[in-house]
């Protein structure tokens, strides 16, 4: 009797892991194209290198994003992707088909959005750099609580490939 439960609860829990794995694939295309937007704002912000190895560093457990500069990055990038409304928040719209682009489905979307718009309440700002900054930080870590976040090594790996063939 005890058998067929376990069997139950074991299919639960592979299943649990795989949608962890697939969330954090997802998250992580999500941010490799994010930072495909960086080399136009790069030029366009001229921004320092020390800017690209935070970003770079995103998702690694307890890395801090600090500079004003940093913030503005992820606000042009944010720009680039067509991720933000006319008054510079969050576009549902877009943004939700940008995480279906890269994987996501449709609940995961949503998900992704409402944490974003979230971290924008919960972080104002007059300064629109810094105020990206915030929200960025703020994802980050409702992001790795969900368990999404991407493995920073691979991802790194991945990005420097990426580089190398293009």
């Amino acid at each position: 009797m005890w058998l067929p439960k376990t069997l139950v609860v074991m299919a639960v829990m592979s299943s649990m892991s795989v949608v962890v794995h697939s969330s954090q694939t997802v998250m992580g295309e999500m941010t490799k194209n994010f930072i495909k937007a960086y080399e136009v704002c790069a030029k366009e912000l001229n921004l320092s290198e020390a800017t690209g190895l935070q970003l770079i560093n995103f998702w690694k457990e307890g890395h801090e994003l600090t500079t004003r500069e940093t913030g503005c990055a992820i606000l042009c990038m944010s720009t680039e992707l067509n991720l933000l409304d006319v008054q510079g928040s969050v576009h549902r719209g877009n943004t939700v088909e940008f995480a279906k682009h890269h994987g996501s489905d449709d609940a995961m979307a949503h998900q992704v959005v409402d944490i974003l718009h979230a971290c924008e309440k919960a972080t104002p700002n007059e300064d629109k750099c810094m105020l990206a900054l915030s929200i960025a930080m703020c994802f980050k870590a409702e992001i790795h609580k969900l368990d999404w976040a991407p493995n920073n090594e691979l991802m790194f790996e991945e990005l420097v490939l990426d580089m190398w063939n293009s």
